[in-house]
């Protein structure tokens, strides 16, 4: 099964109370939201593998530790997922970036793929896909789905908040990808929405409330 990593880092847990509060303007949210993509992104990339290189400091020779292994790529599920990705660049400017779009069919009330674009080397790389809310956790199975039918397998997942039920849905469907949330919240209420969640996150985030 994959793990669900809390971030619960002081800096995390401030900034996302911020986030929560509905008089934060819309300015403010998006600063922050991608400041705490910026601290999640430390988290989510603990377990990169390292080599050995030698160096020659001003002084002295010596061996060292740099990144080996898969390159990175992030995969925001459109749109509210635009939100985190330049506080993860800024971390990793080296990452790739592709977009999955997805809405709600109206008869089955699945998200149904629309949109998808990927590096042209997603296969090989480590693929952190994105969206701020897991709420019934429909969306992020979906787009996982998406990606592992085009031959991706290593694939983490990174949102902001959680709703008990989208945890159940990602593992039961996913089992083998890990989470990592800044906090799971209490339910869903009867809309859909987490609680007490921080509304709508691509309204907040693009001022379309």
């Amino acid at each position: 099964m994959g793990k669900v990593v809390v971030c619960d880092h002081p800096l995390i847990q401030h900034k996302l109370t911020i986030i929560r509060d509905k008089n934060t303007i819309t300015k403010d949210f998006r600063d922050l939201v991608g400041e705490v993509a910026t601290l999640m992104a430390y988290e989510i990339t603990r377990d990169l593998p390292l080599s050995k290189v030698t160096i020659e400091t001003p002084v002295a020779k010596m061996e060292g530790s740099v990144l080996s292994g898969r390159m990175i790529g992030l995969v925001p599920i459109l749109r509210a997922g635009l939100g985190m990705v330049d506080g993860i660049l800024k971390l990793i400017p080296s990452a790739k970036v592709g977009h999955i779009g997805l809405q709600r069919d109206e008869e089955t009330l699945k998200p149904v793929e629309y949109y998808i674009n990927l590096p042209t080397d997603a296969q090989e790389r480590l693929l952190i896909v994105i969206d701020p809310m897991l709420a019934t956790g429909g969306s992020a199975v979906a787009a996982l789905s998406a990606l592992k039918a085009r031959g991706c397998r290593h694939l983490k997942l990174m949102c902001l908040i959680a709703a008990p039920e989208g945890v159940e849905a990602l593992q039961a469907a996913h089992p083998d990808v890990d989470l990592y949330v800044a906090a799971i919240d209490e339910r869903l209420n009867e809309r859909g929405y987490i609680v007490p969640g921080l509304g709508d996150a691509g309204d907040r985030l693009f001022g379309t409330m």
